[in-house]
């Protein structure tokens, strides 16, 4: 089989599951994004969390171009994995009981405040305890998963929980498990996955709808423009002086 033949299955794979989270999750991205502009209007911040490679769906929403400049990133050092050294600290980190109320006490997440978790299986620790103990702080919590893990894998949680258990809006990914769209038989094991191109597309379909939602109760959204148009830095300027107090990654 072709190289292009391969692409082109794989980009068959990623939009398929693109055209799913469109149909099937769109009452749930509605729900999301209005739960996001409540927050907003309602003077509350915003924070994004993953671990793993799912910190760039995260990352991807935060302090970018035409993105809310509400978000901000909620950081625990090491669990990205990528970053350090062996890579695997972060997969050992995301198991670890308790390290998501240190991470909550020393974060400036407070009551009225809504933090959207990404993570693929949502079946380790950190994600699990970290949406259990926002919500306990009063914290509205989107989580953002592949809800076919919960029934072909176990919790890696005391609670027998995951993170869908514990969201106030669970936007399903329907990434297969295992996160890998192709098989080939002269290649043992499965690859290409897409977990970052639908988790990606699904929470910039919700803030979409968030900036939407605050347009049409007379709110204008507090919108970051690129810094290489004309004018973007004096916009995102304003928008940062107005909103500084929600904003955590302002210089």
């Amino acid at each position: 089989m072709s190289d292009s033949k391969l692409a082109g299955q794989f980009f068959d794979a990623a939009i398929g599951l693109l055209q799913r989270v469109r149909d099937e999750d769109a009452a749930d991205i509605e729900a999301a994004g209005t739960l996001i502009a409540d927050t907003v209007a309602d003077g509350g911040r915003l924070f994004a969390f993953g671990a793993g490679h799912s910190s760039l769906a995260a990352q991807d929403v935060v302090y970018r171009a035409g993105g809310l400049a509400l978000m901000n990133l909620l950081t625990v050092p090491g669990v990205v994995g990528v970053d350090v050294m062996p890579a695997t600290l972060g997969s050992a980190l995301e198991r670890v009981d308790g390290l998501a109320s240190a991470v909550l006490d020393c974060s400036p997440l407070r009551s009225g405040d809504l933090l959207v978790i990404i993570s693929l299986s949502g079946r380790n620790a950190l994600p699990v305890e970290m949406a259990m103990n926002a919500r306990a702080l009063g914290v509205k919590v989107i989580g953002v998963t592949s809800v076919a893990y919960a029934t072909e894998t176990t919790s890696r949680h005391v609670s027998g929980t995951y993170l869908k258990d514990h969201c106030d809006v669970v936007l399903d990914s329907k990434i297969a498990v295992g996160d890998a769209e192709l098989t080939l038989d002269a290649i043992e094991a499965p690859f290409a996955p897409a977990s970052t191109v639908v988790t990606t597309a699904l929470l910039q379909a919700v803030m979409a709808t968030a900036a939407g939602t605050l347009a049409g109760r007379g709110i204008e959204p507090p919108l970051l423009r690129s810094g290489n148009v004309d004018g973007g830095h004096d916009w995102n300027n304003r928008v940062m002086t107005e909103y500084g107090d929600r904003i955590f990654y302002r210089r």
